[in-house]
Parts: structure tokens; sequence; C-alpha cells
């Protein structure tokens, strides 16, 4: 018998009809569905109108390592084995990467149907950079680690995604204020394509005083990237240089000052100030 496949299957953030077709097709054709939650996998099949007739099994953070092997052995012997979350891509912050590991290493086929993610659905929505990005998961619970991996993005200059408890969010929002400074820029993404979706974006300082404690819902944040700093005097010597190779003062501060924040403008006065 031919070996089977290991399906990783997006699954919709709040509305059923962003399911794509393929995945209506493959909950009803997999021989093995792995959910996050079994009753919600089961509850989305008949929103969507499919009949599983597939046996279904949990697949979720606390037994993940115990239940890859099976359903590894299952793949072996030609099972289509379908991962879903419950909400989104399986592995980005959920359940399956043990699983994706597992079938790898034994050489087996690993897909992808692709679809609904609140990472990049916050992304696209935000109005921040998305040519780089990073996702960071779940913030830290505890508010010592938090600061401390907020610090640790305090000079990364691309958006970064991340996820946070809604009982959390105005101290962690709290938090990101006094680590990152209350105007860097942020957005807070509440329950992503839902009925009550909720979309607020302005500085932190703002979506810190904005944030209520008993706030309900997924939350996803994106946080602007960090403007670097321009070490002005270093600019001025880089363009005095250049004028020293026979490069005019205009032409030689339109060169330097390529990718930083500081204007062309900004760079030309400041040079005649050093020479005065």
């Amino acid at each position: 018998m031919s070996a089977g496949r290991l399906l990783l299957g997006a699954t919709p953030l709040g509305q059923p009809s962003d399911a794509s077709p393929r995945l209506i097709a493959a909950l009803g054709s997999a021989d093995v569905i792995a959910a996050e939650d079994t009753r919600r996998i089961r509850t989305l099949a008949k929103a969507l109108g499919v009949h599983i007739g597939g046996r279904v099994v949990s697949l979720h953070d606390h037994n993940e390592a115990t239940r890859a092997p099976a359903l590894v052995d299952a793949v072996k012997a030609g099972a289509t084995v379908l991962v879903v979350s419950d909400g989104g891509m399986p592995v980005i912050n959920d359940p399956g990467y043990r699983l994706v590991v597992a079938c790898v290493d034994a050489g087996l086929p690993v897909g992808c149907l692709p679809g609904p993610s609140a990472v990049i659905t916050a992304l696209a929505v935000s109005g921040l950079p998305s040519d780089r990005f990073c996702f960071e998961g779940f913030a830290p619970r505890k508010s010592s680690a938090r600061r401390s991996w907020l610090a640790s993005l305090a000079d990364e200059r691309r958006t970064c995604v991340f996820f946070e408890s809604p009982r959390r969010l105005a101290a962690c929002l709290a938090d990101a204020v006094e680590q990152l400074g209350g105007e860097r820029r942020a957005v807070v993404c509440r329950e992503l394509t839902k009925v009550h979706e909720e979309i607020v974006r302005g500085t932190l300082d703002e979506l810190a005083s904005w944030a209520a404690d008993d706030m309900l819902g997924e939350i996803t944040v994106v946080l602007a990237g960090a403007i670097p700093c321009a070490d002005v005097p270093a600019l001025v010597a880089e363009v005095e240089e250049l004028t020293r190779q026979g490069i005019r003062v205009k032409d030689a501060c339109a060169q330097v000052v390529s990718g930083t924040p500081v204007s062309r403008r900004e760079l030309y006065d400041a040079v005649l100030r050093s020479r005065s």
C-alpha cells in the first residue's frame, strides 16, 4: 500500500463561508481529522453542510507529542490525515508542528490547504508596513517577562505581530508604553472577521488609554517597527568625504540620506552649519 499524506487545513477565523473549497472537500474525504477541538470542527462541518466520514481525534498542545506517532503510522499505512486548529492555519502558534516534523523525518508527504490566518489578516488591515514583518506568538504572561520581551523589540525595525489575551491587553499596552515609548504606532485587532470585529489604530499612548480590563474576544496586535535614530554628525562626515571627491554637496546629501530617517534638506542644513 502506498503512503498517504498529511494535510494542514486553514479553517475560518469566524465566518464559515471563509472556508476554501479544498478544505470543504478534505473534511468530507479525509480518513482521519486531527482537530484542536473536536466539537468545533464538527460544528464547522455542520455549518458547511459536510458529512465527516473519517475518524475525528483531538490534537492539541497537551497530547500532540504522544498522539503524533499513531498519526504518522496512519499516514504510512495510506491514510489522509487532515490537521485543523480552532481557527486559522495549524502550526502557526497552534498544534501541528511536532506532527509535521515527524512526517518530514519519515519522508512522508505533507501538504497545505491555504486559507485564513489571523497574523496575515491583522497585518493586511493594519495600515503599517508589511514588506518586512515578524511574528512573536503570544506575549509573555508575567509582567517582568513581558517587559523584557518588549524591551527586546525596542530596536526591531520590522513590523511585529503578536497575540494577547483580552484580560492582559491593558497591562501589555501599558508595559509597551513604558518600554517602547508612547509615540510608537500600533493596531489592536479584536475578533477578526467575526460579527463584533473591531480594529483600533493609534499610538501606544492612545491604545493604552482605550484598552479596558474587561475586554472580550481574540486579540491580535500589530506593532510598528522602530524608526532608527540617525547619527547626523556621521552623515555630515560622509557628505564631506564625498565632496572632497568632487561630488556636489546637494548630490552628496541625496546619496547619504538614502535609507535614513533624515531628509536631504535637514542634512544639507547640517552640513552648512558645520562649515560656519
